[in-house]
């Protein structure tokens, strides 16, 4: 198994695994312009033969801040190593862009905690992602994901200010 930087060729498998898990709401789901619009946050993880196994994003908000988003892998892929290597690859390119802090918002928190991610108790912490994402996320008025932060929370933001990220997180409880 292989991880790589995803390619324009690999936006319909991309697409498809991601929308895959976005009926009952586990991931957001994606227009196929986006996926081709932000191939280059994708990295993806094949097989030997160049078997489309997984994908995962790391999206850049500022020198501040990135998050982890998409992270999924093909069933027969489970447990077998591809959701590791695309984080530690995802993690390394953080690194590579001098971001320290880097967060994401899952239902499987278990998972993160063994490279080095922990739970932010007050997702407004987090307003970046808030204005991002959880605006146009249907599961807003009932979220039930942990927030998880690796490096530092951010002492700034810049899409929206924290009380107004406080305000949002309140409405949505």
């Amino acid at each position: 198994m292989r991880v790589r930087k995803a390619r324009l060729q690999d936006a319909s498998n991309i697409y498809d695994l991601v929308n895959s898990l976005s009926g009952d709401g586990t991931l957001l789901k994606r227009a196929f312009a986006e996926i081709c619009e932000n191939i280059r946050d994708f990295t993806i993880a094949e097989s030997d033969a160049g078997v489309f196994l997984g994908c995962g994003a790391l999206h850049l908000y500022g020198p501040h801040l990135c998050e982890v988003r998409s992270i999924v892998v093909k069933p027969e892929a489970k447990s077998k190593g591809a959701g590791g290597k695309i984080l530690k690859a995802l993690i390394a390119e953080a690194e590579e862009n001098g971001v320290q802090s880097v967060c994401l918002f899952t239902r499987i928190p278990d998972f993160f905690f063994k490279y080095g991610f922990r739970t932010v108790e007050d997702k407004s912490e987090l307003p970046d992602k808030i204005f991002k994402d959880c605006q146009n996320c249907p599961r807003l008025s009932r979220c039930d994901e942990v927030a998880m932060v690796r490096g530092r929370i951010p002492r700034m933001s810049i899409l929206g200010p924290k009380q107004e990220a406080q305000e949002l997180v309140r409405l949505s409880g």
